[in-house]
């Protein structure tokens, strides 16, 4: 029983087709494949909720994807990846993205993004060039650089929160100008109330230091054509692969295919109960959109429903100091603002349409925290390449006022606020849409320093796995999502029932700087390859 078909719910429903003799049975609550990964279709255009760049510092993930959707045909019939001082080269199979709308391939997409302060663009990651330092004004670049050697010298230790993380590796001055509003923006809490571990797991090792060398290394010629590079900062890589309609296109692919070789999906169905006896879960109750209550029995269950929903539902009340910590657990929700328009009142040089996947908007006069450019990420999310399709994105709580605000109101706050920063004219405003996304962040605040409480519970059920995002409570990207997922599958198989290796995914050598204590990928992917 595989509850949710997010990336982590759909990967393991076809590793176990694929690896086991185990007929996977998927629930489902929305009728749409991906979870947040799914892609949204509005009048012939489409929105690619949160953006997703298909890039992983996993072999096996990248592989994954590929033996889904074949790579994109170029004049040169491949694309060359670089991986620690080893050369991988990706043929594209004859697969052309073609101008019909239908048809799965991977694009090869340069990867943009830019800070919008000040009311200019800046590089993200931050460029040490005179554009920068002429938008900065020489007081400002006097400041941050004084500010970085200031932490440098004498960095915070411990490293306890979120604030401490980024001044660490980018200085005073530069995390208040570049980071502090939108990530408050984003968590809705100052980020001295944040913990260092959402650093960890998603900025990672970048800072100020490895982006000037990052920027040096490109100057003296490395290969413009890696889309994957492993010893590559993930917030530094330059390109990446891209479904042609979306990530959507990708999971409904990969749901077509679960379901051709015996699984089942079900979707509209609703989890309301969680059995176990001993140290096993029997099955679960879930609950139709048409009112049709079932009981799932269940060999193995892997969750991918938020942690809270997950603990209220068990049979048996857990420990009162497990529902306290489980009840405490916040999440941030998201909506994006779809706007179709004539035209961008900015743009790159000679007129043209700004090249970026996504602008992170880092001024403290506006509720908007991100813009998308949805052309960027695939032409054909776009029904008429005449005109600009963007999302602005909001983050928010479901009890404040915005998430409750009517999608008419919702449509004219977005549109006040993109002409306040002089990025869209109301007059180019020629449609608009709105998507509400719950529980999109898990947050590393509330009772989170408490989550081991919760994580030795729910370990003890030795055929309960939790993998993915929300499942796991981790600010995970989908291809860390996958990973928990084949790692679950990899123990099944294996018949290992110590689960630390699915909860060590993104803490390991390649997504950590702690490189002392947890397995690298290498010796997890030798793991994997001797049970397979």
């Amino acid at each position: 029983m595989i509850i949710g078909a997010g990336p982590a719910g759909l990967t393991t429903a076809l590793e176990l087709l694929r690896r086991s003799s185990i007929r996977p049975v998927v629930l489902e609550k929305s009728a749409y494949m991906g979870g947040i990964s799914r892609t949204v279709a509005y009048k012939g255009n489409r929105i690619d909720i949160g953006g997703h760049r298909f890039f992983s510092k996993s072999d096996r993930v990248m592989d994954w994807w590929m033996s889904v959707a074949p790579v994109e045909q170029t004049a040169e019939g491949k694309h060359r990846l670089v991986y620690q001082n080893r050369e991988r080269v990706l043929n594209s199979n004859g697969a052309t993205a073609g101008s019909d709308a239908g048809g799965l391939v991977m694009l090869v997409r340069p990867r943009k993004s830019r800070i919008f302060f000040l009311r200019k663009l800046f590089d993200y990651p931050l460029q040490l060039n005179l554009a920068t330092l002429r938008k900065l004004g020489a007081l400002r670049t006097l400041k941050a650089g004084c500010s970085y050697l200031a932490s440098a010298m004498r960095p915070i230790h411990p490293e306890k929160t979120l604030e401490d993380f980024l001044i660490n590796r980018f200085g005073r001055h530069l995390y208040g100008t570049f980071f502090k509003s939108y990530t408050e923006k984003v968590w809705g809490v100052p980020c001295h109330q944040i913990s260092a571990e959402w650093g960890a797991q998603r900025i990672k090792g970048l800072s100020l230091r490895k982006a000037i060398l990052h920027h040096f290394k490109k100057l003296v010629g490395a290969g413009s054509d890696e889309v994957s590079q492993k010893d590559t900062e993930t917030s530094l890589i330059d390109k990446f692969l891209y479904p042609k309609l979306g990530p959507g296109q990708l999971w409904e692919e990969v749901a077509t295919r679960v379901s051709a070789e015996g699984g089942e999906i079900l979707t509209g169905w609703t989890v309301c109960g969680i059995s176990t006896s001993g140290d096993r879960v029997t099955g679960v109750t879930a609950r139709s959109d048409a009112g049709e209550q079932r009981f799932f029995p269940a060999q193995y269950v892997f969750s991918t429903m938020s942690v809270k929903e997950l603990i209220q539902a068990f049979d048996v009340p857990p420990p009162r100091e497990v529902q306290e910590v489980s009840n405490g657990l916040l999440y941030r929700d998201f909506i994006t603002v779809g706007l179709l328009l004539n035209r961008l009142n900015i743009s790159d040089p000679g007129g043209e349409l700004l090249k970026d996947t996504w602008i992170y908007i880092q001024e403290p006069d506006v509720l908007v925290g991100r813009m998308q450019i949805f052309n960027n990420w695939s032409p054909y999310l776009v029904s008429d390449p005449e005109k600009v399709w963007i999302g602005l994105e909001y983050f928010c709580y479901d009890t404040d006022e915005l998430w409750r605000k009517p999608d008419q109101d919702m449509i004219a706050l977005a549109v006040q606020e993109a002409e306040q920063l002089g990025i869209v004219a109301r007059a180019d405003v020629l449609d608009g849409t709105v998507l509400r996304m719950e529980k999109t962040y898990p947050a590393y605040f509330g009772t989170y320093d408490r989550f081991p409480v919760i994580r030795d519970f729910v370990d003890r059920y030795e055929n309960l796995f939790l993998i993915g995002r929300n499942g796991m409570h981790k600010y995970n990207n989908q291809d860390h999502s996958m990973l928990t997922a084949m790692t679950a599958v990899d123990n099944i198989v294996a018949g290992q029932r110590d689960k630390s290796n699915i909860w060590a995914v993104n803490t390991e050598m390649e997504y950590h700087e702690s490189k002392d204590q947890l397995p690298d990928e290498a010796e997890q992917e030798r793991t994997a390859t001797a049970v397979r």
